[in-house]
């Protein structure tokens, strides 16, 4: 049996499976995001520690037989946080998120007087990564900078709490911007242009590689018989991939999360910086990946929803009741995505959303519409920086909560002109790549068992992108781009 561990924004989600048939069970506890100031955002290290313990005692309590037979955890994290730690492993301030904008000043001047970031880091300089946030930290607070021991990624404090290891793996590491990612190891030039060195890192492993074994209190307390191996894991998208088997050159899936994501393997690495797409390190041995990332996805529709004082489900019952009547019609009106400032195409902390062409006569349904095509327009973005770099998708996996709309993936298909792949019921997200991992590390795989563990789920249907909507978006689309650049 192997458990996976997704340490997310909102929440923290546990599965756990026996390695060849369906997700036996999962479990799941909330989490808070602290806004002390505008473009802020930061959570307290121990909160996740308390979901992840609260999440497995539910697992104990629906499945203890399966749980007690666990010989193998990965884990799966938002990627990006920084959680400082002094000598003694006490965290010495909140985490600082992957959605925190604070250091845009510090990411724009690493970007532009330190070339090795986009070449040997090979992305350019966001607010969201890690290391303009470390730079922020040693010019805003030098007091705690000064004591910095360690920096960790949220799944890697967690990790600390359960083995007593400080390890990273190189999936979430590349997103700190720290790391030699063609090389897969620790870069000290760019650690010594934020103050740091390597005595600070953790040590590194593969996602799919041992990083330690479960201290054995914390496996009695979870009804766990042995002590079972830790996985490397992998950032959460990463760590998506690996659940949907997205793992080999050419594949390729899109997530509608918080965030929206165009995620595409690639055997080697290729920096593609300029172009506006991410290049990091993939969770399994020599493999590597290119991404796009818009920061708000179904967040736009969390915003809607409580700005109409209505939950997300009644919103869309009430949107879908509406299109009956005017299908395949795009709305009347345009909306910015930027709730949170945007990363791909424009790596712009200060961009900001918008209606744009309100009017009395605009309905509730209108701006959903105008919502949900707006979060499209910007994933078509991202898939025009990802062919820019040469590596534009044959088709997309679908993936994340958002995948189970299917006129928004219609318009996605739409808006990209990439057929869309809507996968068999069933749990394929970070927390199934994450215990997969886990496998491959409780049974010391050998790099060409990937394929075998990683597979596919089956695909029970195929959205291809339809002319008529492809012809009725290029207007709405050429004047939605252009409305970024006319109000910036």
């Amino acid at each position: 049996m192997f458990v996976g561990i997704d340490i997310g924004t909102s929440g923290v989600k546990a599965i756990i499976f026996d390695g060849d048939g369906p997700v036996l069970g999962s479990a799941s506890a909330s989490l808070d995001v602290i806004r002390p100031h505008p473009g802020w955002s930061e959570q307290s290290p121990a909160t996740w520690w308390d979901a992840v313990n609260a999440a497995m005692h539910q697992l104990k309590s629906t499945h203890p037989d399966q749980l007690a037979a666990v010989s193998g955890i990965g884990l799966s994290g938002q990627m990006h946080g920084m959680v400082a730690l002094d000598s003694s492993d006490t965290v010495l301030r909140p985490a600082i998120l992957w959605n925190d904008t604070r250091n845009a000043a510090e990411a724009a001047e690493l970007d532009s007087d330190i070339a090795a970031f986009r070449n040997i880091g090979g992305n350019a300089v966001m607010p969201g990564f890690t290391a303009p946030k470390a730079l922020w930290m040693q010019r805003h607070e030098p007091e705690l900078f000064d004591r910095i021991a360690k920096i960790l990624l949220p799944k890697d404090y967690v990790r600390l709490v359960m083995t007593g290891e400080h390890c990273g793996e190189m999936s979430d590491a590349a997103g700190t911007l720290w790391l030699d990612v063609a090389k897969r190891c620790w870069s000290p030039e760019l650690l010594a242009a934020c103050g740091l060195d390597l005595a600070q890192m953790p040590n590194l492993v593969e996602g799919s590689e041992v990083s330690g074994t479960l201290r054995p209190a914390i496996a009695a307390d979870w009804g766990i018989k042995g002590t079972p191996v830790v996985a490397g894991g992998a950032g959460d998208n990463a760590a998506a991939a690996c659940g949907l088997g997205v793992t080999g050159p050419g594949d390729a899936f899109v997530s509608l999360g918080t965030s929206g994501v165009i995620f595409a393997v690639t055997d080697a690495f290729a920096p593609a910086a300029d172009s506006g797409a991410h290049a990091f390190c993939h969770a399994v041995p020599d493999t590597w990946h290119q991404m796009g990332v818009i920061l708000a996805a179904t967040d736009c529709l969390n915003w809607l929803a409580d700005l109409c004082n209505m939950d997300v489900p009644a919103l869309m019952a009430e949107f879908e009741q509406g299109q009956q009547q005017n299908p395949g019609t795009p709305a009347p009106l345009l909306f910015h995505p930027y709730l949170s400032g945007e990363r791909t195409p424009h790596n712009d902390a200060d961009a900001r959303g918008g209606l744009f062409g309100l009017s009395r006569a605009h309905t509730r349904t209108d701006i959903t519409r105008a919502v949900l095509e707006g979060v499209a327009f910007a994933l078509g973005d991202a898939i025009d920086v990802l062919a820019k770099a040469g590596n534009r998708p044959n088709a997309l996996l679908a993936t994340g909560g958002g995948a189970q709309n299917r006129a928004w993936l219609e318009m996605i298909a739409a808006v990209t002109n990439c057929p869309i792949e809507i996968p068999a019921d069933g749990d394929f997200g970070a927390a199934l790549g994450a215990a997969r991992l886990g496998q491959l590390a409780a049974q010391n795989a050998a790099p060409k068992d990937v394929a075998s563990v990683m597979s596919k789920p089956d695909i029970t249907a195929q959205i291809d992108p339809d002319p008529t909507l492809i012809d009725a978006y290029q207007a709405p689309i050429e004047k939605w781009r252009a409305l970024y650049h006319a109000i910036k």
